[in-house]
């Protein structure tokens, strides 16, 4: 492996984009038939006085720069565990929470979650939480001097938010937010949790690898940047013992699965006790935000549910990697209206134009190298002209910037661009990278009925069991999406091609009769 100092890279920590079941807008990118997922948005400091964007440069490299022994989490309770459902209960309705129709209980989605205790109509609202139950960058600490230190720091929302949580834990009975952090998992299900050994091996063939090594990435960097500009500065306030990478990794894990954005407290990031005990499913489209008559954060029901049924809301559009990426479950096969995979399309380095398509990419902030999301229902008009400008000729070289801006998410204005001289040409380049992908999920999934999970210990075979589990669904999922652009791709050029047999046979006719 290289070595970590030598190749450490620098970014802006970014709000990841799984928060969507909070917000209300959408990139407004053309599809052919499809929407894309949307970009991350730059995180953002609130002020009481004005609204200033900080950007949080984070050291981010492929190893963790700090030598450290993992110890065990030592606050919250296993996934599963139901040990402080009273007391958070209790607690939550002494702190002002209205009585509740729902009860949290073990559940067959999730493990556990919110179960009607009546008969809940359709387009009722419910919850009820009050302001002063939701954690946000607002909220009070039991170490004032700790919050004091990163706001003078101007820290941004998220890596504010997790160590405000790691300090808040480490107070155990002390900290007001004590029975909330003891129900939270002690270990969320995230690809945060995965080892790179566990990514390397159980998502070889899916894109959603590349994600997960990223954001691991970004946590790291976070940290370090986190450790070497504030902590250590203050070791009195952020004792190593308490915030280590570990911590970090177990609030960012909370983050990532049960931070919500409420709309109607202007776009505000938060923590929001009991209502992130809900699951996510994908038949409901109904999501949390703040009432103003209530003055509760509630949702609305898009259906009705019986007594001893599971509630859900949505977790937003997002494909069933995503969903792995941050929350850690795939939905069932063909469940997700919103799945995609996303494909990898790649400019040919022995292309004569290779030097001049490459400056048309880097103007609008593309790369030789693009991933685009198919859906069953189609794929980004995006994708589309990155293959036209992939296979066009050199005579076609105007056309390039055209195309390169077409290829482009931050296109403002999109059409429905076609050069029919070399449509055939680009759809059988998408058709070539749809196969080789194709190709690496089934030599993946032929491959799982036989892979040795090398480990000994019954806790560890069954955390293996579950992680290639979970993967195979992945993988299953991602592979049907291929397999349908495939047989759209394939009967489409299958015409095009008849359509040009036909052509040329009227034309040889035509010639033969003028003879």
């Amino acid at each position: 492996m290289a070595d970590a100092a030598s190749i450490a890279l620098y970014s802006t920590f970014i709000i990841p984009n799984h928060l969507s079941h909070t917000i209300s807008s959408r990139n407004s990118n053309s599809y052919t038939s499809i929407p894309t997922p949307f970009l991350p948005i730059q995180t953002r400091r609130r002020n009481h006085h004005h609204h200033q964007t900080f950007v949080l440069r984070c050291c981010i490299t492929t190893t963790t720069t700090v030598n450290q022994k993992k110890n065990p989490i030592p606050w919250g309770c296993d996934t599963d565990s139901l040990e402080n459902a009273s007391a958070l209960q209790k607690w939550l309705s002494e702190a002002g929470l209205p009585p509740q129709k729902m009860n949290l209980q073990r559940v067959e989605v999730g493990e556990r979650g919110l179960v009607a205790l009546k008969n809940i109509r359709k387009g009722e609202n419910l919850l009820f939480i009050p302001p002063s139950l939701v954690i946000s960058a607002d909220s009070e600490w039991s170490s004032p001097e700790a919050g004091q230190v990163l706001k003078r720091n101007s820290v941004p929302d998220w890596p504010f938010l997790a160590t405000y949580l790691i300090s808040e834990a480490s107070f155990m009975k002390s900290s007001r937010w004590s029975s909330y952090i003891s129900a939270l998992p002690r270990q969320p299900y995230s690809l945060l949790y995965w080892t790179r050994s566990e990514l390397d091996k159980y998502l070889v063939a899916s894109q959603i690898r590349e994600r997960a090594i990223e954001r691991v990435n970004d946590v790291a960097g976070t940290y370090n940047d986190l450790r070497l500009r504030i902590f250590s500065k203050y070791p009195h306030l952020f004792p190593e013992e308490v915030f280590n990478m570990e911590t970090f990794k177990w609030s960012f894990g909370i983050l990532f699965s049960r931070l919500v954005r409420l709309p109607s407290m202007d776009g505000r990031v938060a923590l929001v006790p009991w209502a992130d005990m809900l699951n996510h499913s994908c038949e409901v489209e109904t999501f949390l935000d703040y009432d103003k008559s209530s003055k509760g954060i509630v949702f609305t029901t898009d259906r009705p549910y019986q007594p001893g049924e599971q509630v859900f809301i949505s977790y937003g559009k997002k494909s069933n990697g995503e969903l792995l990426l941050s929350y850690g479950f795939v939905p069932k096969e063909g469940t997700n209206p919103s799945d995609s995979v996303e494909l990898s399309l790649s400019l040919n380095k022995s292309d004569k134009c290779y030097k001049e398509k490459s400056e048309a990419l880097r103007k609008h902030s593309l790369s030789v190298s693009q991933r685009f999301p198919l859906q069953i229902k189609g794929w980004p008009l995006e994708l589309m002209a990155y293959a036209y400008l992939a296979v066009s000729p050199p005579d076609m070289r105007n056309s390039f910037e055209e195309m390169a801006a077409a290829a482009s998410t931050k296109t403002s204005s999109k059409k429905d661009m076609r050069y029919l001289e070399i449509e055939e040409q680009a759809l059988q380049f998408i058709l070539d990278s749809c196969e080789t992908s194709i190709s690496k999920y089934t030599k993946f999934l032929q491959g799982s009925e036989s892979m040795d999970l090398d480990v000994t210990s019954p806790k560890q075979i069954n955390r293996k069991l579950f992680l290639k589990q979970l993967a195979v669904d992945l993988c299953t999922s991602e592979r049907r999406i291929l397999f349908r652009a495939q047989y759209i791709l394939r009967r489409r050029l299958r015409d095009m091609r008849t359509g040009e047999l036909k052509a040329l046979t009227i034309l040889n006719g035509f010639r033969k009769f003028f003879k």
